[in-house]
Parts: C-alpha cells; sequence; structure tokens
C-alpha cells in the first residue's frame, strides 16, 4: 500500500513502518522549502495520531525502512526499544574501491568513535578522544568488479555511522557518497532494509523488509 508517496510495509495500533524514498527528509529541515519529510507525511496519512511521530531517522540521501509512532505511549515505547539497542537494523550498500581482494575479511567489524565536525557540518569525523562510541558489524554478500556489495548490521545509531565506518574503517566509500569520497552514483547507495522490534501494545516482535532497490 503506498499513500503519499510512501509505501507502508508493516502497521499496528500504535505504529506503522514505512518505505522511505531517496531524497525525502526524515523530519522537518530549516525553511519553508524544506517542510516536506516523512513525518509530516505519516501525520496527512495518520490524523489521529498524537504526541510525538519520529523515533529514529535515515540520512536524506539513504531509502528504507523506518518506524513511526503513533500515540504517546508507543512513542516511549519505541524510543527505548532504540536505547536499549534491542531493535534490529539491517542495511544494504554497494561499496567501491576496486574489487574485493582475497586477503580482505568477508566478515567482521568496524570501531571507530564519530563525532560532528563543527566547521564542516553536517560532516562526521573519527575522533578516539572526543567521538561517541560506534559499532557496525559487516558481511560481504556479493563481489562486483567495482566493489562489493555488502550488509551492515549497525549496533548503535551514530549520524552517517555506516558511511564514516565504511570510508574509514573499511577504506571503501559507499558508492554515491559525496560526503564522504564515494564514486559517483544516482543515489547514494545505501539502504534500510530490514527492521525488527517488539509491537509497544502487544509485544510482538514484528519484524519489516522491503527489497533493495539497487
Amino acid at each position: 500500500m503506498e499513500t503519499l508517496g510512501l509505501e507502508i510495509v508493516a502497521s499496528g495500533a500504535g505504529f506503522v513502518v514505512v518505505n522511505k524514498p531517496p531524497g525525502l527528509l526524515s523530519v522537518p529541515g530549516k525553511g519553508e522549502a524544506n517542510q516536506d519529510c516523512v513525518a509530516s507525511r505519516v501525520r496527512a496519512m495518520f490524523p489521529d495520531a498524537r504526541g510525538p511521530v519520529t523515533v529514529h531517522r535515515l540520512d536524506m540521501e539513504t531509502s528504507g525502512l523506518i518506524v513511526a509512532a503513533l500515540d504517546a505511549d508507543s512513542h516511549r515505547h519505541l524510543s527505548r526499544q532504540f536505547e536499549a539497542r534491542t531493535v534490529g537494523k539491517r542495511y544494504a550498500a554497494v561499496l567501491g574501491g576496486g574489487a574485493w581482494r582475497d586477503d580482505e575479511p568477508t566478515t567482521g567489524e568496524v570501531r571507530l568513535p564519530v563525532r560532528i565536525d563543527p566547521d564542516r557540518r553536517p560532516l562526521q569525523v573519527v575522533d578516539f578522544e572526543h567521538g561517541r562510541e560506534a559499532w557496525t558489524k559487516y558481511e560481504v554478500v556479493g563481489r562486483e568488479a567495482a566493489g562489493a556489495r555488502v550488509a551492515f548490521e549497525p549496533m548503535t545509531g551514530r549520524t552517517h555511522q555506516l558511511r564514516v565506518h565504511a570510508a574509514y574503517g573499511l577504506k571503501r566509500p559507499i558508492v554515491g557518497d559525496r560526503l564522504y569520497g564515494g564514486a559517483p552514483a544516482p543515489r547514494l547507495m545505501l539502504h534500510a532494509a530490514w527492521l525488527a522490534f517488539d509491537d509497544p501494545s502487544s509485544g510482538a516482535r514484528v519484524e519489516a523488509s522491503t527489497p533493495t532497490p539497487f
């Protein structure tokens, strides 16, 4: 089902999971021209929604799954799950840098602390002294002549975490990532493909997935 340009992937009494297209903000930006976003569209789709809608965000350039809350109690419940790191998240990405070499591990993790660069917002930098903990697991799921397809599992949720860890941890920027040195492409090749969390009302585990569009 698609409404206001957002595909509804899963829903419950207090939540909805939508598939965000690339180029759409998660929350309103500054100025009248930047008010169109996932949060405003969800409110238009569910006019009876109460309390904060936004539980988590995706970068504007990133596509994929976002869960939004439809009432204040569900928002608190979902927010606590993200804070406790009990939400499952999996992203699909295409990395550049040439064919994956035989001496490069096909599974592993990146642990590099990150922080905002105040002089070059929204750029994030690796900073072992002042950065916040950032932890990503990865698995190469396909090799290509120009790089590799990788499944990312972020264990923390820092801004641009996957983009920074690809560029500086794996030394292979995500294709289409203009901020971190990615090869040119029509879009950022990063997609939130799978999301799992507990239904705020019933406690049942909810799993949502959407095909990778690249």
